[in-house]
């Protein structure tokens, strides 16, 4: 009986400890679970009792600078996502079947996501809303509530295809801008994402709108360029059939700007690519092999083709840099514009030992003034400047010239010059600078040149946009014209500026005359690298020379055509033909004005290209690119009314 009464104590004891172990397990747990794993189950719980879907914004616009013209835009799609969990098993392949038929979707696919336990899967992104109202009809049709979400959404659109490309850029999936204005401006023109927060019960199903948060979306803001549409396309279509007719085998460049406030009016790139379809490359030879290459040289070809040239690659000026060292010839007091006889051509000149010929070696230009030698684009007499001038002078106005920095044009990937250190040009380097050879500078620098020439030779700070839009109040907001240094005094560049009217009146640029206007300029012809065998050929323009308002600067890369390589017989014509468009376009007056009948461009958006064809016909306005006879005209250049010369070729544009 003791022993019985001991065995029992013994028993009780042993399940006390027992039970007092576990009670302590489960307060340690307890503990644990509280102050150590609290908060990271607080947001697991909140997780599955929740389910955001991110909604996107419209994107700013992009407009030109008239505010008028949409050059990108959002148009409102829809994304559709499901909450697998929400959905029946009975209607998962049913459910399937339909995204397949609504989305041409794969099956295999789509039915894994229905059966997966997530919280969210997307089904399909950026769709009209067309297709999604198929989907309303039949959920509807099939009486299924829960589980499908349609969600405002936004693609972005591009107008006008491959006008600007090269400028703009483009946006990826997520309307994230990846090229051009796209990528630079991204935080402005991308507005903030809304969210659509619902709550879930613990099985995660909808707890229905009681249980929903709406968050809207903030639009992005526009942006206005300084980029003119009409000046533009007229740009990009004299570039290409210059790039066409010359067989330009690396394409080229055009930039036009207005001197007195930087803006710029065009920059065209060829060959541009569609932004709508900007990952499908734009050289035919490729595409019948892009197939067969490697992701690495897909991407490096993709990559070329979306550079923005004007800005971002350098190339060798030649004969088109002698505007700089003119102009810091008579801003030194070297020498003035018509001193005759004052340099002396033989055809070559010797410095340090080495002999560099003029252009026209075989036939010296013999005495010459400044205005004789750069109508000559004569380089002994260059040389002769360069060196009174001296290495640390020229330097000095390289650096005035801003060509020793980049422009800071609000562009991504600008590039900056090439230029040998100071400390390193010698007698013969500083020859060949003289005359813009054996150093490299970007077309936009060019550009700046040019047009610190013509605002009186005060400095020219480029830039392509010139103001901002609020999306929610409309507020415009004017981006500041940047005042610039005076870099040569005004009665000088005004002395440069007669001299280019004189090598367009009369010298190397004569191609490039245009009828009533003022034109001047100066022709270069260069080499693309040393020892490459490829040339470029280039011309700088300025009109009207009494008054600028038009910077041109025309580039030729490597052109392999019967017309030659030489800046004053391919890219000065070039600049001619542009300039007679662009003149008028922007109602500069001639000098000596023409009788030339004019019409109002008449409306033929909307109609047939045939209906069209015989409307312009009977206007006698030609057209530039012909079209299939029941193809739609959804936009044209010029646009309808206005006043245009009679056989002026209209542009025009389809889906």
């Amino acid at each position: 009986m003791w022993i019985s009464d001991v065995g029992r104590k013994r028993r009780l004891k042993n399940m006390l400890f027992v039970f007092f172990i576990i009670q302590l397990a489960l307060i340690t747990r307890v503990g644990f679970i509280q102050f150590i794993q609290g908060s990271e189950l607080q947001a697991m719980a909140y997780s599955q009792q929740t389910l955001n879907r991110d909604i996107n914004p419209k994107r700013g616009r992009i407009l030109d600078r008239t505010g008028k013209v949409e050059l990108a835009v959002s148009a409102s799609t829809e994304t559709v996502s499901i909450n697998p969990t929400n959905i029946s098993s009975e209607n998962k392949e049913k459910l399937a079947k339909a995204f397949v038929d609504i989305f041409d979707v794969d099956y295999e696919t789509t039915l894994k996501k229905l059966k997966k336990k997530t919280a969210i899967e997307i089904i399909v992104k950026k769709v009209d809303k067309e297709k999604t109202d198929e989907l309303r009809l039949w959920l509807e049709e099939n009486n299924i509530t829960t589980g499908v979400n349609i969600d405002e959404d936004t693609k972005r659109y591009y107008p006008y295809g491959t006008l600007a490309s090269n400028i703009i850029g483009f946006t990826g999936s997520d309307n994230q801008g990846l090229e051009g204005l796209e990528s630079y401006y991204d935080d402005i023109l991308r507005g903030t994402q809304g969210k659509i927060l619902k709550l879930t019960d613990a099985t995660g199903t909808d707890m229905g709108t009681d249980g929903e948060d709406y968050i809207p979306a903030e639009d992005g803001d526009d942006i206005v360029l300084t980029i003119d549409m009409t000046i533009q396309a007229i740009a990009e279509k004299y570039l290409a059939q210059a790039c066409i007719d010359n067989e330009c085998t690396d394409g080229g460049n055009i930039i036009i700007l207005n001197p007195k406030s930087g803006d710029v009016l065009a920059m065209a790139t060829y060959p541009n690519y569609n932004l709508n379809s900007p990952y499908e490359i734009n050289n035919e030879e490729l595409k019948a092999v892009w197939d067969t290459l490697e992701s690495s040289e897909k991407n490096n070809y993709l990559l070329q083709m979306w550079r923005n040239k004007a800005i971002s690659d350098t190339y060798e000026p030649g004969s088109t840099f002698k505007l700089l060292t003119s102009s810091a010839a008579l801003e030194e007091g070297i020498t003035d514009v018509d001193i005759s006889g004052e340099f002396n051509c033989s055809g070559s000149i010797t410095i340090a030992g080495a002999r560099i010929k003029c252009w026209r070696y075989y036939r010296p230009h013999g005495a010459q003034s400044l205005r004789e030698a750069l109508m000559n684009s004569c380089n002994p007499a260059f040389i002769g400047i360069g060196q009174e001038l001296g290495v640390s002078t020229f330097y000095d106005y390289l650096e005035k010239f801003g060509l020793l920095e980049r422009t800071g044009i609000d562009l991504p990937g600008e590039a900056g010059s090439i230029f040998l250190k100071e400390e390193k040009v010698g007698p013969v380097e500083l020859a060949t600078i003289s005359f813009g050879q054996r150093f490299e500078i970007t077309p936009i620098q060019m550009a700046k040149i040019v047009a610190t020439i013509a605002n009186d030779g005060k400095e020219v700070n480029p830039r392509i946009v010139k103001s901002i839009i609020d999306s929610k109040t409309g507020e415009v907001s004017e981006i500041a014209v940047e005042e610039g240094e005076q870099v040569i005094s005004k009665e000088n560049a005004r002395k440069v500026l007669d001299m280019m009217q004189s090598v367009v009146d009369e010298g190397t640029g004569k191609k490039a005359q245009v009828a009533g206007y003022n034109v001047g300029g100066k022709t270069g012809t260069s080499e693309d690298g040393v020892d490459t065998g490829k040339r470029i050929a280039s011309f700088v323009g300025v009109a009207d020379i009494k008054d600028p308002e038009v910077v041109i600067v025309v580039i030729l890369y490597n052109p392999t055509g019967e017309g030659g390589h030489q800046g004053g017989g391919i890219a000065a014509p070039v600049a001619g033909e542009i300039l007679s468009e662009v003149l008028p376009y922007m109602e500069i007056s001639k000098e000596t004005e023409e009788i030339k009948e004019t019409v109002i461009m008449p409306n033929v958006t909307g109609i047939t290209f045939a209906e069209a064809e015989e409307i312009l016909e009977e206007a006698e306005i030609g057209i530039s690119e012909e079209l299939e006879a029941e193809t739609i005209i959804t936009d044209q250049l010029p646009k309808a009314g206005i006043q245009i010369t009679k056989g002026t070729e209209v542009i025009l544009y389809s889906n």
